[in-house]
């Protein structure tokens, strides 16, 4: 056995391992949790191209909702020496499994890059710091109408002025819920929906949809817009579709 192809045996370990833990973590709370499986690789990639295409700048970026890391471990080999890391992770277990990531990864010792694990929610995160980019992984068609606004909020509030938001979507959810899911839980949902396609009508500047994850999911890249001299509001950016 060759040296690749123990490395490529510790992948798969780790990523069946993850796949357990995730598998756990949704049983005890699939609201919070948001899905059966993290996230993979094509989704991961679009999730952190705002980040990619800015290298080698300095950035400062914020992911929101880890888990245990698959996206974290698309956005760190793109940070450039001088960038900052914040991620943040409720779950005390993902929490826990991302600080050793961050401590074993080596692209962190070569760059310099400063990365943190914040063990709290996003809306409750003690910072002035302002973000270039914002990477969520927050379930949020999971959440009440009026914790997506909390949430949404505190994006626009830690992002720079031209900064980039990123977050996805699974596919049919509403409709899944509308078929199998209480009246009550069906109207949340569409509440939910009717939040975030006002803020990508507003703020959008693309959408991708990912069919190679489970399950399928879109990509959205929201803008803060830079405030014109002559306006007090930010310009609106369209989406493209």
């Amino acid at each position: 056995m060759n040296d690749r192809t123990t490395s490529h045996d510790r992948v798969l370990a780790q990523r069946q391992a993850e796949g357990w833990m995730f598998l756990i973590e949704a049983a005890r709370d699939l609201r919070t949790t948001g899905a059966i499986a993290p996230s993979g690789k094509s989704l991961a990639r679009l999730l952190t191209d705002p980040v990619r295409a800015q290298s080698p700048h300095p950035l400062a970026v914020l992911e929101a909702g880890a888990g245990t890391g698959p996206v974290t471990r698309a956005l760190i080999p793109q940070l450039s020496r001088g960038s900052r890391l914040d991620i943040v992770e409720a779950n005390p277990r993902f929490a826990a499994r991302l600080r050793g990531l961050v401590t074993a990864h080596p692209h962190l010792t070569a760059t310099s890059a400063q990365v943190n694990v914040h063990q709290t929610y996003v809306e409750q995160l003690d910072t002035d710091q302002r973000y270039d980019v914002i990477v969520s992984g927050l379930p949020l068609t999971n959440f009440t109408p009026a914790q997506v606004e909390r949430i949404m909020a505190r994006y626009m509030e830690l992002l720079h002025p031209g900064g980039t938001l990123t977050y996805f979507a699974y596919l049919g959810t509403r409709k899944a819920r509308a078929l199998t899911a209480s009246r009550a839980e069906a109207r949340r949902h569409a509440a939910v929906d009717e939040i975030m396609a006002t803020y990508q009508r507003t703020y959008a500047t693309g959408r991708w949809t990912v069919w190679a994850n489970l399950p399928p999911a879109y990509v959205w890249h929201l803008r803060r817009p830079l405030v014109c001299a002559d306006q007090s509001e930010p310009q609106a950016v369209e989406a493209r579709r």
